[in-house]
């Protein structure tokens, strides 16, 4: 449907009979067309890449060669973040970033206004221009129509058109089009911004969880899976104690699964009837034999945080963690060594007595003799500041070494 709106401009005469308010006698674009832009605008801001689909459209509608929104503007430290619709060779785009953007001179335009090169420069400067007879002629582009836009929390973006030296230049008409869009761009990019910090937020914690070999599984409103972490995926491919059976949490003894049940059922009656309460969310937890024989898994379920603002059956009503006591950490020895300023060998010994083995059994790990063992655990001892074995143990799992 988009599609067929925004097909290619109509002549002036056909356009209907709406002024802009700011250029007398300039219609504006039709407000079925203006629709499907802000759509596919609004929706740029979720899809990868971004406004890939608003930039096509764009294109098609005021009949360009290419559109490109750059999101960051190249320095000479960093590469530019640009979205192209259009052909562009990975060698132009490699060159722009790399050499060119340093001799552009259509940058810093005035804010809020759409302009041509040739307005900001003139005509014959534009021509003669290094830029553009080193880069911009020789891709077969002779007339740029451009935007600045500033967004709140110091984000610099440029909106830029382009057509051949054999097209017709940039009408008003054109630029009437581009001004309407300006503050929703402008809106749709603070938007993405702001979902581009939650998610990059999002992935930092849910590394801490991995890296802590902690288990989540994510349960949406109905009780059904939406979301399991990589931990949580290796438990449940044991299927030791406690398994996914037509997409469902079972557990393996009828006993055990009644109370997990009855606990999630319990999470979810919290969630969904509590809703704008504010109230603390009640914690419940089991552990889940295994017939494996080793350690229980320890289960703890929680009802989601309340989003009093949002209403869809698929956001996160139920936190399932999973802990397994078989599980093993695998620290960095680096980090172990630049926290506890321990040596290479202190630092494998103590990983390893934070895995549970005894001296004897990290003695044969290493393949060295227990005296010099025993000699690596006093030195270790003397740059922690402790005494026993024990609270060495404690030291390390209680540090940030396991975020590593």
């Amino acid at each position: 449907m988009a599609q067929a709106l925004l097909r290619s401009p109509r002549t002036r005469e056909e356009m209907p009979c709406v002024v802009s308010a700011d250029i007398p006698n300039v219609p504006t674009i039709p407000p079925a067309e203006l629709s499907a832009l802000l759509d596919s605008l609004y929706e740029g801001a979720t899809e990868n890449p971004p406004w890939r689909s608003f930039l096509e459209l764009l294109r098609e509608q005021l009949d360009c060669s290419h559109a490109t929104l750059i999101l960051r503007p190249p320095a000479q430290n960093w590469s530019g973040v640009m979205i192209n619709a259009g052909h562009v060779s990975t060698e132009g785009l490699a060159s722009y970033n790399t050499h060119f953007f340093a001799l552009d001179p259509f940058i810093g335009l005035p804010e809020n206004q759409v302009v041509t090169a040739a307005e900001l420069l003139g005509e014959q400067a534009w021509r003669e221009n290094a830029f553009y007879r080193e880069f911009v002629e020789p891709h077969g582009i002779l007339h740029i129509l451009g935007a600045d836009l500033k967004v709140a929390g110091g984000i610099d973006c440029r909106l830029r058109l382009c057509r051949g030296a054999d097209d017709v230049p940039f009408s008003p008409y054109d630029k009437a089009v581009c001004r309407q869009l300006l503050s929703h761009l402008r809106r749709a990019v603070k938007m993405h911004s702001t979902l581009g910090q939650l998610e990059v937020e999002r992935q930092m914690y849910a590394g801490a969880v991995d890296r802590m070999l902690i288990g989540t599984i994510v349960l949406n409103e109905r009780g059904d899976i939406i979301k399991i972490n990589r931990h949580g995926q290796e438990i449940l491919a044991e299927a030791d104690g406690l398994k996914l059976v037509k997409g469902h949490l079972q557990a393996e003894y009828g006993q055990e699964h009644r109370e997990l049940q009855r606990l999630i059922k319990q999470a979810l009656q919290q969630h969904n009837g509590g809703r704008g309460s504010g109230g603390p969310s009640v914690v419940e937890a089991i552990s889940l034999t295994r017939p494996s024989g080793n350690g229980k898994i320890g289960v703890l379920v929680r009802a989601a945080p309340e989003d009093e603002w949002s209403d869809s059956a698929e956001r996160p009503a139920v936190v399932i963690f999973l802990r397994d006591p078989e599980s093993r950490s695998q620290p960095s020895h680096e980090i172990v060594m630049r926290l506890f300023d321990l040596t290479p060998s202190e630092a494998v010994l103590a990983t390893l007595l934070a895995d549970g083995m005894t001296l004897d059994e990290a003695s044969d790990e290493m393949g060295i003799r227990r005296n010099t063992v025993r000699a690596h655990l006093r030195s270790i001892f003397s740059k922690t500041g402790v005494t026993r074995q024990t609270t060495l143990v404690r030291v390390l799992l209680n540090s940030v070494v396991t975020l590593g």
